[in-house]
């Protein structure tokens, strides 16, 4: 959009007065961030109704992505880049005396995701709207989101993550789209004698579900779609009987808290209410629209219509979309199950077992009375066709409803027309292992959609020293197309574009040196080699070789505190899941080390170990720029994809990782000379597996090295981790290291190394830098959810 220094100004100040009756020598931070987000929205709205209307009159085809989670981060400043106006704003503040970046600190993160799944939920909103493709989110307006993370004592701590306090000025409520969900009671069908069967329903839980509307804007186009998430909240005319407050404690749970612990039935219960419940309100709420605004009738709704379920927590789409199609439209049964078919498609994300739900066929019963008869229906019915075509065993082994639970990825699967991994190896180990009998059965309907990134966010908003240089070296084109970034191969042998290149990392890492000292206390030096680790904390992603290694380090210095090496900072950023003891046994474990090392006079900044607590996307926004190496060291075969990995990449940081996700991808991209591969193969992993050799005890009592580290977790070396130390001892030795960390330690060394050795030559650093940021292009989400909008939603962008 167009707009001048001049009028922005006025309309801050006058959104200033006209909201809260203050002028601007006495408005507080809060007070001009208000004003500033209800002027950004006034900019956009006018483009978001128009779009709307554009839609509706199209008739274009939509997409609905249904995820339990998004992690969008702030949106001040992605709004006003997308807006192209960030410079003008920027400048404008200036003028009036006021720092943008000071004011984005006023804005909380958007608390209703996790990790790697709703980061890449929210990179794919904004990767179809910059497109122009018609995708809508789907998903729940958590009041407290997943939780905010402390580190007390060296333990995590989760306290309630209050983004909403404030309000959040980017969303709409929208009380007259409100749909009803139900749980619950009884359910009995009734013939009407023209071959449908008319439910009826009796003491059912009533919960109202109330959409707010979050605008997703898209770089410099007309396109604005929308992100509804959804709210609990107690029908207006519910029955006094049932107005007590453990009602309306349950109503409000429901959207309360992302991922409420699952160790107990309760918690499971909840869990599942809340898959249905945003579920359910979704389709009702696009099935509405359709009949308002479209002429087709139902029977012609994938015609118009995609949802997406991504992952397996919006599997139950398969089953309510039968339900909304049989029991409100009376469409017959096999007419609406071809519609259902040709509307849904499935992203898988793991292949680990924990992760691919399955809830008790009684709780389902219980809870989704009418849906239950539906799924056992979805699952007779295939049975009964496929047994003569496939035989038992295949139809055994896929089916929906089995060993008294019910299979959400079988669901996804059978009900969806289109199966999807996230990267090469992923979606091969699904064909061929994971997944293997559901692809012999529907091979057409398995394809591969390699993760992507919005780079928008991760360049142009978390790194500006880094754009300027690419702006100076190579023009701007690369800001709406990342693959004009493979224009700085040519710089590769010119000193001054790596001088430059060095200069803007430095900056970055003088920024993080700064938030270290801040937050932690700690100092470092932005000189030194900066590690690291930034994901969710699980033991497949084996944060515990970065710390074995550390602990080489640790001894080396002690041994030999005066030998010329390379200074290094190992940083660390994770969230454990409340009920993941092992998990936060670990971090644990890395803040006693980092306690010990950071306070030891000999070693001083040779090694330094920061863990920043409760990560969450504007941290990494500040982390992932700054690092010189990014740690993707999962074992080989349990990784989907990984988008950090990406992260790192643009940024100019080198990976070291295993052949696992799209790490591969990123290495043949980028040029395996300009990364550092170690570690066990999924073929060796699976041959493992297939042979039951591994002896981990072995490694631990031959390896003299291992042997150490492993003692210095239970024999007081590390201080303060009594409980925790034995628990990670016994578990790699004990009961034989589920992940192959020691197997893996001794190549991991080799590659650090290796890593170290390539950093004291800064430009032959700097230059595989480059090789990276020029390579990482085909790592943008725009890409992946082009690929998405042909290949599986057939949704076409705006002109």
């Amino acid at each position: 959009m167009k707009l001048s220094t001049e009028q922005f100004k006025h309309d801050f100040e006058e959104r200033l007065t006209s909201k809260f009756a203050i002028e601007l020598a006495k408005a507080g931070a809060q007070e001009k961030y208000g004003a500033l987000s209800s002027v950004v929205k006034n900019y956009y709205s006018s483009i978001w109704a128009a779009d709307n209307h554009y839609k509706d009159e199209s008739n274009k085809k939509q997409a609905y992505y249904f995820s339990i989670e998004f992690l969008p981060g702030k949106m001040l400043k992605s709004n006003l880049l997308n807006l192209g106006i960030l410079d003008t704003v920027r400048e404008g503040l200036s003028d009036l005396g006021i720092d943008l970046d000071e004011i984005a600190l006023e804005e909380p993160d958007m608390a209703i995701g996790n990790g790697g799944l709703g980061r890449l939920a929210s990179c794919f909103m904004d990767s179809a709207a910059s497109t122009g493709l018609p995708l809508n989110g789907n998903g729940i307006r958590y009041r407290y989101g997943l939780f905010k993370q402390k580190i007390v004592d060296g333990f995590q701590v989760e306290l309630p993550d209050s983004w909403l306090d404030n309000g959040n000025p980017w969303q709409v409520r929208r009380y007259d789209k409100a749909v009803e969900v139900c749980f619950g009671g009884e359910v009995w069908l009734e013939d009407d004698g023209e071959g449908h069967f008319i439910p009826h329903y009796q003491n059912q839980e009533r919960v109202l579900a109330v959409p707010y509307d979050t605008p997703m804007v898209g770089f410099e186009n007309t396109t604005v779609n929308n992100m509804c998430l959804w709210r609990s909240e107690v029908p207006k005319d519910l029955d006094l009987r049932f107005q007590n407050l453990e009602y309306m404690n349950q109503t409000a749970m429901l959207s309360s808290e992302l991922y409420p612990n699952d160790s107990d039935y309760n918690g499971q219960l909840l869990r599942l209410k809340q898959e249905y419940f945003f579920v359910s309100a979704g389709l009702q709420r696009i099935l509405h629209h359709y009949k308002a605004t479209k002429q087709a009738p139902i029977t012609h709704i994938s015609d118009f219509i995609s949802v997406h379920i991504n992952d397996t927590h919006p599997a139950l789409c398969v089953a309510e979309f039968m339900r909304l199609l049989i029991d409100e439209y009376r469409i017959t049964w096999e007419r609406a199950w071809n519609i259902t078919v040709k509307v849904m498609s499935y992203t898988n994300h793991t292949i680990l077992s924990e992760a691919l739900e399955k809830w008790p066929e009684e709780m389902v019963k219980s809870l989704l009375p009418r849906l239950y008869q539906i799924i056992i229906e979805i699952d007779r019915r295939r049975t009964a066709e496929l047994l003569p075509k496939v035989g038992a065993k295949l139809v055994h082994s896929t089916r929906i409803v089995k060993d008294g639970q019910i299979h959400m990825a079988h669901l996804a699967i059978i009900g969806s027309h289109s199966t999807n991994g996230v990267a090469k190896l992923h979606s091969d180990l699904l064909k061929d292992v994971e997944l293997h009998d559901f692809y012999l059965i529907y091979p057409e309907r398995f394809n591969n959609k390699t993760n992507g990134i919005a780079d928008r966010r991760w360049s142009q908003i978390a790194n500006e020293p880094l754009s300027k240089v690419l702006d100076e070296t190579i023009g701007k084109k690369w800001r709406s197309d990342l693959k004009e970034l493979k224009l700085l191969e040519s710089y590769k042998e010119d000193d001054a574009t790596l001088q430059r290149l060095q200069e803007a990392k430095y900056e970055d890492k003088v920024k993080l040196a700064k938030l270290i000292e801040e937050r932690n206390g700690i100092v470092v030096n932005p000189t030194a080699l900066f590690d690291v680790q930034v994901k969710r904390l699980h033991a497949y992603k084996r944060q515990l070789l970065n710390v074995f290694h550390i602990m080489k380090l640790y001894f080396e210095i002690k041994e030999n505190p005066t030998a010329d090496r390379t200074a290094r900072v190992h940083i660390f950023g994770a969230k454990a899941a409340p009920g993941y003891h092992y998990a936060k046994a670990i971090i644990k474990c890395i803040n006693e080390i980092a306690r010990l090392i950071n306070n030891d006079p000999d070693i001083g900044d040779q090694l330094k170990v920061v863990f920043l607590e409760n990560y969450n996307v504007s941290l990494a926004e500040v982390i992932i720029p700054a690092a010189n190496v990014g740690e993707q060291i999962s074992l080989a075969s349990k990784e989907a994809s990984g988008t950090s990995n990406m992260k790192f990449m643009l940024n100019g940081a080198l990976t070291i990782g295993t052949l696992d996700g799209a790490n591969i991808e990123i290495f043949e991209a980028a040029g395996y000379e300009n990364g550092f591969v170690f570690g066990l193969t999924k073929d060796e992993v699976y041959d493992y597996y297939k042979n039951g050799n591994y002896n981990s005890r072995d490694i631990y009592e031959q390896n003299p090295l291992v042997h150490r580290i492993l003692d210095a977790f239970v024999d007081g070396t590390i201080p303060n981790i009594s409980s925790e130390g034995q628990q990670i001892f016994d578990s790699l030795t004990t009961y034989n290291d589920e992940y192959f960390v020691l197997r893996d330690f001794n190549d991991y060394v080799r590659a650090q190394e290796a890593l170290e050795k390539c950093y004291q030559d800064q430009k032959a650093w700097t230059q595989a830098a480059l090789m990276n940021i020029a390579n990482a292009g085909h790592f943008s989400s725009d890409r992946t959810i082009r690929e998405y909008a042909d290949d599986i939603w057939h949704i076409k962008a705006k002109k």
